[in-house]
């Protein structure tokens, strides 16, 4: 069973006591020590409300036949939330960015609402004895004590709305919880970080609808999420919101030279603005360097033994849609062997190498942030099923491993428990309380 969070001090700074311990114990203790860390690890693991503010879905895995009370491939399901500890999931309506035109509009609007509809049919229809909706965050710890998982959702991609403003209202009603105005390409509200590869903008950052719609969030309760538009949009959006904002899915810049990963000047105006960056766990975001480094190790190999075994290795999914579904499934069959074989030869040949980014290194992020701006604006999110994911926290079930590395770094269960859940829910509290003052203006 959940309990609720002690009142926690903004002023708190972390404490170190475990490298006290390390440095004054025995040496031949090594091995109680580690098993004490780990117990203490699974105490607060258990304690704690963990939350995740990023996991895509699609809708076939939401049927009768087929949903997240399986354990399907996908990165999040019901078992691997329950095998891994972490109680809340948002599920994410997204469309990606299509033409700015009515008959785009309406298509995009007709897949959110089928996503919307799933995540419903999930929590009402197929586990409601497993899994709720929330909607606010005494839902969140309602639900977790009576120890059901937590599903919210998030609108990834404002796309959506097309140019109907009253839509907001009605994503809200649906229960999203937050939205972006943009995703990778620009939209009709918002630029999206993607212009940084080509220097074309569509807005020079928000347009006068994306205005309206910032306004119209901060009436219905949606969070304003800063994850993929350009930095003159985030900056515009700032100026605009009478709402605390969050960042569902981004990481440091200063540590990962991305265009989707925050810089220091965006992150100080978060701060100013009492908003959330919500670290991801995604490798490319975390330390592309590296990322890079593992993958080209291990294309090499498996490169190696599909020579030995006489098969050429096609370029993508284009050329596979150029063979006959024969070709296509003996190609399959004999990728499957490739890397069978790979994998027997991973630690020597790929991960001695070249390691792969892993929960040490998103955690190095999180160190950043709350150095930076304060563990009071800093959370913590994967981006599963959506391309997230490091060594150690590739899906729902690994969970417990992110608790892990925080405790061994010294931060305290309090502490752990505002970066899993507590800042993003109070954020959650903000926006709400400022929707139901500005409908009280009228």
């Amino acid at each position: 069973m959940k309990i609720k969070l002690k009142e926690f001090s903004a002023k708190t700074t972390l404490c170190f006591p475990l490298l006290f311990i390390t440095a004054c114990g025995d040496s031949g203790s090594g091995h109680d020590l580690e098993t004490d860390l780990v117990s203490r690890a699974r105490d607060i693991h258990e304690q704690v409300i963990t939350l995740d503010t990023h996991a895509d879905i699609s809708a076939a895995n939401f049927t009768s036949d087929r949903n997240y009370t399986m354990d399907l491939e996908t990165q999040v399901n019901l078992p691997k939330m329950e095998e891994g500890g972490l109680d809340v999931a948002f599920f994410i309506v997204f469309v990606g960015q299509g033409e700015l035109t009515g008959e785009g509009y309406a298509r995009a609007h007709a897949q959110a609402i089928e996503k919307f509809d799933a995540v419903h049919r999930l929590t009402e229809e197929i586990a409601p004895d497993r899994i709720e909706l929330a909607l606010t965050s005494d839902d969140v710890r309602r639900i977790a004590a009576s120890g059901k998982k937590v599903a919210m959702i998030g609108v990834e991609n404002a796309y959506q709305v097309g140019t109907d403003l009253t839509n907001i209202a009605d994503f809200q009603a649906r229960g999203g919880r937050y939205m972006s105005l943009a995703h990778n390409g620009h939209s009709q509200f918002s630029d999206s970080n993607t212009g940084e590869r080509d220097g074309v903008w569509l807005h020079n950052g928000l347009s006068d609808l994306g205005r309206e719609a910032i306004a119209e969030m901060n009436r219905v309760g949606i969070i304003v999420d800063i994850s993929h538009p350009s930095k003159d949009a985030i900056m515009q959006m700032f100026e605009v919101t009478r709402a605390p904002v969050i960042a569902s899915h981004s990481s440091a810049r200063a540590l990962n030279d991305v265009s989707r990963n925050l810089d220091n000047e965006q992150l100080m105006a978060l701060r100013e603005n009492g908003g959330v960056v919500q670290t991801v766990a995604f490798r490319s975001y975390i330390n592309a360097g590296k990322n890079n480094a593992n993958r080209q190790a291990l294309q090499a190999l498996e490169t190696s033994i599909a020579e030995d075994m006489g098969l050429q290795m096609l370029g993508g999914r284009g050329a596979l849609r150029g063979l006959s579904e024969d070709a296509r499934s003996a190609y399959s069959a004999a990728m499957a062997e490739v890397r069978s074989r790979a994998a027997s030869r991973m630690d020597a040949e790929v991960t001695s190498i070249a390691p792969p980014v892993d929960v040490a290194d998103f955690v190095d992020h999180i160190d950043y942030l709350v150095d930076l701006i304060g563990l009071e604006h800093v959370g913590i999110s994967s981006d599963f099923d959506g391309g997230g994911g490091v060594e150690g926290w590739n899906d729902a079930s690994e969970t417990f491993n992110v608790t892990l590395e925080l405790v061994r770094r010294g931060y305290t269960e309090e502490q752990i428990g505002l970066l899993w859940s507590g800042n993003l829910l109070r954020v959650l509290d903000e926006v709400q309380a400022v929707a139901a003052r500005i409908q009280a203006e009228g």
